[in-house]
């Protein structure tokens, strides 16, 4: 199949990239001002995604089987930082890509986020109502919406927790931004009440790439990890797997003001794939330390500093 990913120089565009050109389908990557790193066989196209005159030209050019969302400005503070930008990318491309791929008879993918909720009473299912507490998240419900409406029957919504794993550059994931303040000498403080469900790139890969060849799969699901962990917990997760001291997080206890429970109820989407979520010790087994911080990861805990082989990807139950 014909697949257009956007937001294809992300952690998950990237990933998706991989796992897609795995399965042999032709790909094109559409990025912005940061080119995407292609496997083999990949075409890429550097778009301005803000702008839907150039986007729309390349989708009626290449009459794609499906089209793959994974653009977005994810970070609640760039969002309140410009939100007329926010609009553009998080709400107006996903809307017209809706549109364009109902237009085609394409299939449609548009990832959104746990953020729709207000962390009162996880975990979640899909049918519950979405209360945003931040315009981050506000921007997300209004664009799950709009897919919903315009893309029809052709559209998907996957709702996602917070991700994990090694990015290309090395500073998008969760362990990734938390390695940097480390080694820029900060003590990171981490929420002992504030439940998050992680989500490993790569296992999210796979049921993106599942779902594009299960046709029958379509509407409003939600995928993450299997554990339920506070973000003090991930935090010292992470410093045991990578041997770094436990000084390095500070606990400290949300207000009622934060989300405070994020984590999702998986069915009715676990039942029909053939792609299971991972605990977090799988994900933890595939981090590396990131290329930024080896040099510090090394003088910490006297390992060497010469980067690790890649790893195979771990799936656990794969049987294609």
């Amino acid at each position: 199949m014909k697949i257009i990913v956007t937001g294809a120089s992300g952690l998950v565009g990237n990933a998706f990239l991989k796992e897609a050109a795995r399965r042999r389908h032709e790909l094109i990557a559409v990025s912005g001002t940061r080119e995407a790193t292609l496997p083999p066989g990949a075409r890429s196209r550097q778009i301005d995604l803000s702008e839907t005159a150039a986007i729309e030209a390349l989708i009626l050019e290449e009459f794609p089987d499906i089209i793959v969302n994974c653009a977005a400005i994810s970070s609640p503070a760039a969002v309140e930082a410009d939100p007329t930008k926010a609009e553009k990318i998080n709400v107006a491309l996903p809307r017209h890509l809706a549109m364009l791929a109902n237009h085609l008879s394409a299939r449609f993918y548009h990832l959104s986020t746990d953020m729709v909720f207000d962390g009162s009473q996880g975990p979640y299912r899909s049918t519950d109502a979405p209360n945003p507490r931040n315009l981050y998240g506000q921007t997300k419900m209004l664009a799950e919406r709009e897919v919903l409406k315009f893309g029809k029957t052709f559209a998907t919504v996957l709702r996602i927790a917070i991700i994990t794993g090694n990015s290309p550059g090395g500073e998008r994931s969760l362990h990734e931004k938390l390695f940097k303040q480390w080694a820029e000498g900060k003590r990171t403080p981490l929420y002992t009440n504030e439940l998050r469900q992680p989500l490993g790139v790569d296992n999210l890969a796979e049921v993106l790439a599942e779902l594009c060849e299960r046709p029958s799969l379509h509407g409003l699901f939600h995928w993450a990890g299997q554990d339920r962990l506070s973000r003090y917990e991930i935090g010292q997760r992470i410093l045991k797997h990578f041997d770094l001291p436990e000084d390095l997080i500070e606990p400290i206890e949300a207000s009622d003001d934060r989300p405070l429970d994020l984590t999702l109820d998986l069915h009715p989407l676990i039942s029909k794939l053939r792609t299971p979520p991972l605990s977090f010790a799988d994900q933890l087994a595939a981090m590396d330390p990131p290329v930024l911080c080896r040099a510090w990861h090394a003088a910490m805990t006297g390992q060497a500093t010469d980067a690790p082989p890649p790893r195979e990807r771990f799936v656990k139950g794969r049987d294609f």
